[in-house]
């Protein structure tokens, strides 16, 4: 059965009050089927021999290029190399782009292509995040923690499931405050226990789940069954140094070498201006590299 949708106003109000909202089948009818036979090309190259890839035992990126054992996301699936335009089909559609304009509540004009990519399931070995907020690693201190939850965001990013997906897990509305002392203690201590009052965010095929990066949220990369995940994001220009370090620490060079038709293009435009405005400074990455037993914790959950 499927569920209405929920209005304007159902949006923003569930965003700033819980950090997540549901849009139930986002993607228009026409294009789910060739976007699942786009995502099955693409996980059979990301498995032989795409060097984009999100490997089995490492949560943050830099990932290396070489690494092929076990891999559990998809860089870059609007690279021309990929050759599967569906995927700036989906993400420059009309459905979409209408969403985000109205989450981030701008014009279509202030938008700018970031990052598409998919989350699937290894095959090997059973992986799993640690809890984080995406730009503010564990050991913040509170007083720094408040200050940094209080900047504006300046973009915002989703799932969008092309099969069943039960995989993300997040504490509904600690978008908006610190942890508390258990959170902390478990975000440091025990990255993957349960905290109270987490939620599995369970989407049908076809449903999209928009996030604040700031809310705690983890997610589960079972064997099985299997999970085909789009997760991607956009921006509006001039968010500042903090944004784009989140963006361009996922390596968008390519981008300045493509060409897209419309309104894709014009977003793939504002987005290498944010990389020309950097140009020269060292970007860096908006959370600490993992340890050598941090990684070894990881593959063994």
């Amino acid at each position: 059965m499927t569920t209405s949708s929920p209005t304007r106003e159902e949006i923003l109000i569930s965003l700033s009050t819980n950090g997540y909202v549901i849009l139930p089948s986002l993607i228009p009818p026409a294009l789910l089927s060739p976007l699942r036979e786009a995502a099955a090309r693409t996980i059979a190259k990301a498995r032989l021999d795409w060097p984009h890839v999100r490997v089995v035992g490492k949560q943050f990126p830099p990932w290396p290029t070489g690494a092929r054992d076990d891999v559990w996301g998809v860089q870059h699936i609007m690279h021309p190399d990929l050759q599967e335009p569906v995927f700036a089909e989906w993400y420059g559609c009309d459905e979409l782009v209408e969403a985000v304009t109205t989450i981030l509540q701008c014009e279509e004009k202030d938008i700018q292509l970031e990052l598409c990519n998919l989350l699937i399931n290894p095959h090997k070995t059973p992986f799993s995040l640690a809890w984080h907020r995406d730009a503010i690693p564990p050991a913040t201190s509170d007083a720094e923690e408040i200050e940094l939850l209080k900047a504006p965001r300046g973009g915002t990013q989703w799932n969008t499931a092309l099969l069943d997906d039960e995989c993300l897990l997040v504490v509904p509305g600690s978008h908006r405050r610190t942890r508390t002392a258990e959170e902390r203690r478990i975000t440091i201590d025990d990255p993957r226990a349960p905290i109270p009052g987490e939620l599995v965010v369970k989407l049908k095929a076809g449903d999209t789940v928009f996030y604040d990066n700031n809310i705690l949220h983890r997610a589960v990369y079972p064997t099985n069954p299997e999970r085909v995940t789009l997760h991607a994001c956009m921006g509006t220009v001039g968010a500042g140094w903090e944004r784009a370090r989140n963006i361009l620490q996922h390596g968008m060079e390519w981008v300045k070498e493509v060409k897209y038709d419309g309104r894709l293009e014009e977003m793939r435009g504002r987005l290498v201006r944010m990389e020309d405005e950097v140009v020269g400074k060292e970007v860096g990455y908006s959370l600490p590299e993992e340890t050598a037993e941090t990684i070894v914790t990881m593959v063994a959950m």
